[in-house]
C-alpha cells in the first residue's frame, strides 16, 4: 500500500488500526552498468514485498542521500548530511502529528546513517523506529558466507533485472583497494566504471533466493512494531 495510491481518507481510516509506515532512504548515484537509482529501486521493490504480506503503509522514498564522493560520475546528486538528518527527522516528526508511530528505515545508501535527532526519539520511546540497512542484514551475511560470495557496490549483489539499464561485463572484476585514496588519486580514477569489485552478475536465481531472505527478515522485524 503506497501512498500515492490512497487519498488521505483512505489513511485516516488506517490509522485507526495501525501506526506502521516504511520509509526508503537511499540516493542517486553512479552504480557502474546499473541505474543511478539503483540505492532507491532495490529498497523500494523490497518495501513492495513487505507491504504485500504486512500490509503496512509505504511513504515515497527520499532519492537522495550524501554521495559526495562520487560526484565526479555524471548523473549523481548528493545532499549534505545536515541536509539528509533534517528532512528525515521533519518527515518523521509530521508523521507522529497525524498518529504514525512505528516507523521501519529500509536505507539502501552506505552514505546513510540514522540522524541523532530520530536516534533520541527511539531511545526515549517517543515513537517505534527500526533502521535497515538491507545489504548489512544477517540475511545477507548468511547468504554471503553460504555461497562464498561478497556483496559490494555495483556487483552482483545489486544487480537484480529490476534495476539493469546496460548489459553487465561478463566474469569478475579485482577488489578495488580504496587504500590507494590516501594517495591522492581520485575515486573516479581508482574505480574506473564504478563497481568496487566482485562477479558483475551471478544467476539471478541466486539473486531471487537473497531477495525473498531478505524479505524475509525485514517482514519480522515490521511484525515487531505492531502496537498491537
Amino acid at each position: 500500500m503506497r501512498l500515492e495510491d490512497l487519498n488521505w481518507m483512505d489513511v485516516e481510516e488506517y490509522l485507526k488500526t495501525d501506526d506502521r509506515i516504511i520509509l526508503i532512504t537511499g540516493a542517486t548515484e553512479q552504480h557502474a552498468y546499473l541505474s543511478l537509482l539503483t540505492d532507491i529501486l532495490i529498497p523500494s521493490k523490497l518495501a513492495l514485498a513487505i507491504a504485500e504480506r504486512e500490509k503496512v503503509l509505504i511513504a515515497p522514498p527520499l532519492n537522495f542521500g550524501q554521495s559526495e564522493h562520487f560526484t565526479t560520475f555524471p548523473g549523481t546528486i548528493s545532499i549534505s548530511k545536515p541536509a539528509f538528518d533534517n528532512i528525515l527527522t521533519e518527515i518523521i516528526q509530521g508523521l507522529m502529528v497525524q498518529g504514525f508511530n512505528g516507523f521501519f528505515i529500509l536505507n539502501g545508501h552506505g552514505g546513510n546513517t540514522i540522524p541523532t535527532a530520530i536516534d533520541d526519539i527511539r531511545i526515549d520511546n517517543l515513537a517505534r523506529i527500526t533502521w535497515y540497512d538491507w545489504w548489512r542484514s544477517p540475511a545477507v551475511h548468511a547468504f554471503e558466507a553460504e555461497f562464498n560470495l561478497r556483496l559490494d557496490h555495483a556487483n552482483w549483489g545489486e544487480n537484480f533485472p529490476f534495476n539493469r539499464v546496460a548489459e553487465s561485463p561478463s566474469g569478475e572484476k579485482p577488489i578495488v583497494n580504496l587504500g590507494y585514496l590516501d594517495d591522492g588519486r581520485s575515486i573516479r580514477d581508482l574505480l574506473g566504471d564504478g563497481n568496487y569489485g566482485g562477479p558483475y552478475q551471478v544467476d539471478d536465481g541466486l539473486t531471487h533466493i537473497l531477495f525473498n531472505r531478505v524479505v524475509d527478515e525485514a517482514c519480522d522485524l515490521v511484525q515487531a512494531l505492531d502496537k498491537t
